[in-house]
């Protein structure tokens, strides 16, 4: 085969490509570079032509010219690096968010809309439920992004125009305006609702970038969910804290006119725990809660017979334990699916502090010796830091006793005693194999459920 004779050719002096682009910034007016390259700009000139499918030849001269250039040559590389961006299209989770400046709401015509009664007023009163309904109306109707346009609800379809929309607010904001809405808050006292706000001064319409607050994915606090609009479209995605870039420079915020009066560094939440007999919205409950109405379900629930779900508490943050007990008060009513999920809604809030409903049953006894009429009740399961590695106590001796009267002790060479050992975690496995339990939960470790099998 015939070795194909490849032509330099100078690009146009107007040529758009990324290399000769860059290649006009930096270079003196009619300078070239040494070497075999020829024009500077030439392989990314026909990378550039191959993307745009103007010359049949210029994937194979790109291929050719990619190897010849690896073993020394890093020009093409820089080239492409400095090319222009292009305009609107975010690079993977980092969003390009031009915003647009205040303006009023927008009609269907795309026109100023006339002011509606009442519209006057700086903070209209909200809830986090609305914020975070209004946020989510966006998402699925998948809002596209636009600093110009404005959605069919008057709202700009920009980041600042989608939390003006998600607050309720009377206009259209932006990033230099949105902070008087709200009053600054720490992040422990972050709630689903509050937003997070970066403004950018040197550049703020195409620099900076809010987004809301939709609860902390897990017990970390190291990833949220973020509420935001950003090109293509409106989404709800888990976020690290505070955000992909620019984190230092984002500042929580909670909405002025929040319905429960609470604003500025207090948490909304009731002033005294355990007064709220208004349902306050499915937002307060769940992974990430971290709320004083958190700790008055625990206490009601403790009150109707869950204190055996608490090891510790019951308090502001929301474990497993508070939907544990939930879901035990909501089947004690003999509810099912969906209605029994362990996370609290209005009927649930209602019956709980209105003392409806049934209490939650005690935890089923086995029988004494035949005969006897007596029972033997399940001990209070310790929590998981007193069965593990490096334990020393009580607890660790009275499983290994249990162990061996249900006859799982094959692996005791000597005790059982109060120091956890590899002994007690064969025995609690074979206990578990034994339950028809297999993978995590067959590891070793009790939990509650294995405490409750092998004491009962």
């Amino acid at each position: 085969m015939k070795t194909p004779v490849f032509e330099e050719l100078d690009p146009a002096s107007d040529c758009d490509c990324p290399g000769c682009v860059h290649w006009r910034r930096v270079l003196p007016p009619g300078s070239r570079a040494a070497g075999p390259v020829g024009h500077p700009a030439t392989l990314s000139h026909v990378l550039g032509l191959a993307r745009a499918g103007r010359t049949p030849m210029a994937l194979a001269l790109a291929a050719t010219a990619g190897v010849v250039l690896a073993a020394g040559q890093a020009v093409p590389a820089a080239a492409a690096a400095h090319g222009p961006a292009l305009p609107g299209v975010p690079a993977g989770d980092e969003p390009d968010t031009p915003q647009g400046g205040k303006a009023p709401l927008h009609g269907p015509s795309g026109k100023p809309a006339a002011a509606k009664p009442g519209q006057a007023a700086k903070t209209p009163a909200t809830t986090r439920t609305e914020i975070i309904n209004r946020a989510k109306t966006w998402i699925d109707a998948g809002v596209p992004y636009s600093m110009s346009a404005y959605w069919k609800d008057g709202y700009r379809q920009d980041c600042s125009g989608f939390v003006s929309m998600a607050w309720g607010l009377p206009g259209n904001e932006w990033t230099g305006s949105l902070d008087t809405f709200g009053v600054r808050i720490t992040r422990d006292q972050l709630q689903p609702g509050d937003m997070l706000l970066f403004h950018n001064p040197d550049n703020p319409e195409k620099g900076s970038h809010v987004v809301i607050f939709g609860g902390w994915t897990d017990y970390t606090h190291t990833y949220y969910v973020a509420y935001e609009q950003t090109p293509p479209h409106a989404r709800k995605q888990s976020t690290p804290y505070a955000y992909w870039s620019n984190s230092d420079r984002y500042v929580p915020y909670r909405y002025k006119g929040l319905a429960d009066g609470a604003s500025g560094a207090e948490p909304s939440t009731p002033t005294v725990p355990g007064t709220a007999t208004r349902f306050p919205g499915a937002a307060y409950f769940g992974t990430g809660a971290n709320n004083a109405y958190v700790t008055q379900l625990g206490k009601l629930l403790v009150a109707r017979g869950g204190a055996r779900f608490y090891t510790t508490g019951p308090g502001p943050r929301w474990t497993s334990a508070d939907q544990r007990a939930t879901q035990a008060f909501q089947k004690a009513q003999g509810w099912t699916g969906a209605d029994a999920d362990g996370r609290p809604g209005p009927t649930t809030w209602a019956y709980l502090t209105g003392g409806k409903g049934k209490d939650i049953p005690a935890v089923a006894s086995s029988p004494g010796a035949p005969g006897t009429g007596t029972s033997h009740p399940v001990p209070a399961y310790p929590g998981r830091a007193m069965l593990r590695p490096g334990a020393n106590n009580a607890y660790v001796t009275q499983l290994g006793k249990q162990l061996v009267k249900k006859g799982f002790g094959t692996y005791y060479t000597t005790g059982p005693g109060s120091r956890w050992g590899e002994a007690d975690r064969r025995n609690v496995e074979a206990f578990q194999r034994a339950q028809g339990w297999r993978g995590a939960a067959a590891d070793g470790y009790p939990g509650p459920e294995t405490w409750r099998r092998l004491f009962s």
